[in-house]
């Protein structure tokens, strides 16, 4: 028989059994069908055969040495699942066929012991051996491939799903997961792999966590894995970036998954996470897009030549410089049409490699000059060898053409001594320095408020016309630079509302702030022509200016301070000499003896030496009249001569004016209104250039006016003044002493009696509020508590005159002293001094004073000496309507010097003890008040009351009885 097939040629049998049958079995088949046959006898062989070359099928007879068939097939089966295993035997059973089935046998042939074997097997075999070939075949390319997909799909590297055929995750790897955030529900073996777990996920491949949270991510991973449901090959690039740093890019790829009738069954997606991969590629694109922005707006270009000059390379920047592009930059030529010839030397470049900052001149498009710096350097980058780096310095050169100006500027600013100086120079030098023509420099006037042009250019006044003065109010845009301190750098003024003058040609214009001082104004008929350097330059010449400005301020409060203290100095040099006049004028007044020896005295001190130029004291017999002379010297007396001096407020001689006033006068300059006032015309012709006239007063009495003149101007002002004023109450003081003194031993005194009509006196205003007559009983003290005073009340209860009493602002406190039912005595403390104070301290003595309901009166003893008019007038001064009644002359008695001389005797305590027990009815009898009622309303001890009483009856026996003693001894 022969066994056509295609598939035994190419196939390798093993045939296991005895020799008497193997061996022609062999010969058969090698014949037949053309198949490699091996023969072994033994199961072992068999099994040591397969492990060396695995054969396409095994054909053995059940019965082998030390084994059988079934066996064999069993321990091929251990290690080999498909290939393919036939039992042939001639003494087969059921068993036999159910075991060699069982082992997994590929076919059981049976054969009759009785025919010859060959032939049969032959003929029972060729198909079958056939089909189990091609079978086993097919069985072990499908575990291949199997385990070729577990490889891939276990591959670490790659993410791997795969679907159902609706789109449902069946299974995933790690990476997968790891890729996707899956959530695992359960694990299955591979399917005839390796043995190692599949991951598997709820829902579409869309739905898992990395895609489920962005929209566009998701859309996308469902567009891939519909496409290849489709039967498509799905691909895409999903870019997934959540809040925070997890940045993944994933390259997605999906095919399809049929069976052997092209129904779709599965489908299979592979996820690479290429994020570094992109990151890179993204670098790149960004390092790529800064470089040539980098260079396509860098300031500096760059040229690459071969030797011959010809480009190679041009900087896309060129235009920057030159203003070309850098094609035009190629048609131009070489790089010596562009540079120059003859840049720099090629023997010098070839030994140091590279030739720094060489400075050449060029023109650009428009045939604007430009200062380049060019570096040249040896490279070899494709055809290029000369590498040129040009740097535009032009502006550079301009500012150090601008600092030198500035810097000359700034030396003749040093030796400027006026604002105007500064102005001119400022205006002159903006050109040279700005390149800008139209300048001009306005300065504050503090007193206007208003800023003043001092200088401008002549650019200015062409374009712009002469510059008028603005108000520092901030309107304009002068003032508003100035008042907020603000840079206005304006590319076109007419744009601001602020423009004072819309005629003005004006275009670019800055406005810069000099400090305190003014405002600096440039500009020109060009829009925009401010760019970062003029800018600069425009602050530093303004800033120079300023510091300029301040200097010249400065050096003029110097000289102020300087002229000032000088003024001072003088002053004080004045003021030293006024002092020592003082002095010597203090030792005339304690000296003299008579109030014209006073009035001499000083008029005299006050002109000696050349320190005045005239000196004179008046006084005025009444209101209204003529100052009369008392007293004067120095020089030009004939002044007094020519004229009098009216008592006036309005005009007139200084004296008239402050013995009408009471104030001091001072006039700083006499010559000043010398046609108004006729008496400046005399003192000018005496060379009387100011004056001053002082009040004489003293406790409110008025003893004249002293004036005095000077050579100079303004000789009375400041603390002149003030010391002027108070030599004036000195001579007044002294003038009161002498009197004084004088009345002390003077023995004929005026008894003047006076009609006071006002309701404010204090005896008036109790005896007409309480219905009663009061009088002054004497005993007026002054202590550092207060003025005390004794009153006699008649007509009414002194409780009543009591409570209007402590009423008074003038009572701060009242004590009953003595009370009986028509009246008693009370002691007032007041808050000023009493009438009879004042007039003590003119020498005159309070004799008495008694007031009714409807009248006053009061009585005045004025020694000889004192002027009773200057008294009257007091009275008027202190009280109103009061009115002379009656005056006459007496000469003071014995009795008179005794009482003196024992009431000088007192003290203080004493007196105020014994007028209180006197007028509290102690000395009566029987006794109003006993001893301890005066001492508790005194305050003090019994004790001590009885001790004042007894010292003063001691002193006063004494002053009776000691000087009638001497009385009668003399007389004897």
């Amino acid at each position: 028989m022969t066994l056509e097939s295609s598939t035994l040629p190419r196939s390798r049998l093993l045939l296991v059994g005895e020799a008497t049958w193997t061996t022609p079995f062999a010969d058969a088949l090698e014949t037949e069908s053309g198949a490699t046959v091996r023969a072994v006898s033994t199961g072992a062989r068999a099994l040591e055969a397969i492990r060396t070359r695995r054969p396409d099928a095994v054909v053995t007879t059940h019965r082998l040495p030390e084994s059988s068939g079934v066996d064999l097939a069993r321990s091929i089966r251990d290690h080999d699942s498909t290939l393919p295993v036939i039992v042939a035997t001639a003494y087969g059973s059921e068993a036999v066929a159910s075991d060699a089935v069982a082992a997994g046998v590929s076919d059981y042939v049976c054969l009759d012991p009785d025919d010859d074997p060959v032939p049969k097997l032959l003929d029972r075999i060729g198909s079958t051996l056939e089909k189990a070939i091609e079978t086993a075949r097919r069985e072990r390319a499908r575990h291949d491939r199997a385990r070729q997909f577990d490889a891939i799909f276990h591959d670490a590297r790659t993410a791997t799903w795969v679907l159902d055929a609706d789109g449902s995750v069946d299974r995933m790897n790690g990476t997968a997961r790891e890729l996707s955030r899956a959530r695992i529900t359960s694990g299955t073996a591979a399917a005839d792999g390796p043995g190692e777990a599949a991951e598997t996920a709820d829902g579409p491949l869309w739905d898992l966590p990395r895609w489920a949270d962005a929209d566009h991510v998701r859309e996308d991973v469902r567009g891939v894995v519909e496409t290849a449901l489709d039967g498509g090959f799905g691909r895409a690039v999903v870019i997934h970036e959540p809040d925070g740093d997890d940045r993944a890019v994933i390259e997605l790829s999906a095919r399809p998954v049929t069976d052997d009738r092209g129904e779709l069954i599965s489908v299979v997606v592979e996820g690479v996470d290429v994020t570094d991969h992109a990151d890179v590629e993204r670098d790149l694109r960004r390092s790529e897009e800064l470089h040539r922005v980098t260079l396509n707006n860098m300031t500096d270009t760059v040229l690459i030549t071969d030797e011959d000059g010809e480009y190679t390379y041009v900087c896309p920047n060129v235009h920057f410089i030159f203003g070309y592009t850098a094609e035009e930059i190629r048609e131009l030529g070489t790089i010596d049409d562009l540079l120059g010839e003859d840049l720099f030397d090629r023997e010098a470049l070839a030994a140091e490699g590279v030739l720094k900052n060489i400075e050449c001149t060029v023109k650009d498009e428009a045939g604007r000059e430009h200062t380049l710096l060019v570096n040249v350097r040896e490279v070899s980058i494709q055809d290029g060898t000369l590498l040129y780096s040009c740097r535009d310095i032009t502006k550079r050169k301009q500012r150090e053409r601008a600092l030198a100006t500035l810097q000359e500027t700034a030396r003749e600013f040093l030796y400027a001594g006026t604002d105007a100086e500064i102005a001119r120079r400022v205006t002159a030098d903006a050109p040279d320095v700005l390149g800008l023509d139209a300048g001009a420099v306005y300065r504050f006037e503090p007193d206007a408020n208003v800023l003043r042009p001092i200088a401008y250019s002549a650019g200015m006044r062409e374009v712009h016309g002469p510059p008028s003065p603005v108000d520092a109010d901030g309107e304009t845009l002068v003032g508003h630079a100035f008042v907020e301190d603000e840079r206005l750098f304006l590319d076109d003024v007419h744009a601001d509302d602020r423009l004072a003058d819309r005629s003005t040609d004006l275009r670019s214009a800055a406005f810069i702030p000099l400090g305190e001082n003014g405002v600096f104004v440039v500009g020109t008929t060009a829009v925009g022509a401010f760019d970062e350097v003029t800018r600069e330059l425009a602050d530093l010449l303004a800033a120079t200016a300023e510091a300029a400005f301040d200097r010249i301020d400065r050096e003029e409060r110097l000289r102020e301070q300087d002229r000032e203290l000088q003024r001072r100095n003088d002053r004080l040099t004045a003021l030293n000499r006024i002092n020592e006049t003082i002095r010597e004028v203090d030792g005339a007044l304690v000296r003299a003896e008579t109030r014209e020896e006073i009035e001499h005295a000083v008029c005299e001190l006050l002109t000696g030496d050349d320190r005045f130029r005239f000196a004179w004291i008046g006084s005025a017999e009444a209101a209204g009249g003529s100052l009369t002379p008392r007293a004067w010297a120095g020089t030009g007396r004939g002044y007094l001569d020519e004229q009098s001096v009216p008592v006036t407020v309005g005009d007139g001689e200084p004296a008239g004016r402050t013995a009408a006033t009471g104030e001091v006068t001072v006039i700083g300059n006499v010559p000043g209104g010398l046609r108004e006032e006729e008496w400046r015309k005399a003192a000018v012709s005496r060379d009387y250039l100011s004056a001053i006239s002082v009040p004489l007063v003293y406790n409110e009495l008025t003893y004249g006016v002293l004036t005095v003149y000077a050579g100079e101007r303004e000789a009375f002002s400041g603390m002149i003044r003030e010391v002027f004023t108070e030599l004036g109450e000195t001579i007044a003081s002294a003038m009161g002493a002498i009197e004084r003194k004088n009345a002390l031993v003077t023995t004929s005194t005026t008894r003047v009696e006076f009609a006071v009509d006002d309701p404010s006196f204090l005896l008036s205003r109790l005896a007409r509020d309480a219905s009663c007559t009061v009088a002054y009983q004497g005993g007026a003290r002054q202590t550092e508590k207060g003025s005390y005073v004794f009153v006699d009340v008649d007509g009414t209860a002194v409780e009543a005159v009591a409570a209007v009493a402590r009423e008074l602002l003038v009572v701060e406190s009242v004590r009953e002293i003595n009370a009986t039912e028509a009246g008693g005595v009370l002691r007032l403390r007041l808050s000023r001094p009493f009438l009879a104070q004042e007039l003590a301290d003119h020498g005159v003595v309070f004799h008495s004073a008694s007031a009714t309901p409807s009248s006053t009166s009061v009585v005045v003893d004025v020694p000889e000496g004192v002027d009773v008019s200057r008294i009257g007038r007091l009275l008027e001064e202190t009280f109103e309507g009061t009115r002379l009644v009656s005056k006459r002359t007496r000469d003071r008695t014995a009795e008179d010097d005794l009482h003196s001389r024992f009431l000088g005797e007192l003290t203080d305590r004493q007196l105020e003890v014994i007028q209180t027990a006197y007028y509290a009815g102690f000395f009566e009898s029987p006794r109003e008040r006993s001893g301890e009622e005066i001492a508790e309303t005194l305050d003090v001890s019994s004790s001590a009351f009885y001790q004042h009483a007894r010292a003063v009856q001691r002193k006063l026996f004494s002053a009776l009885f000691d000087d009638r003693n001497a009385d009668v001894v003399e007389s004897t």
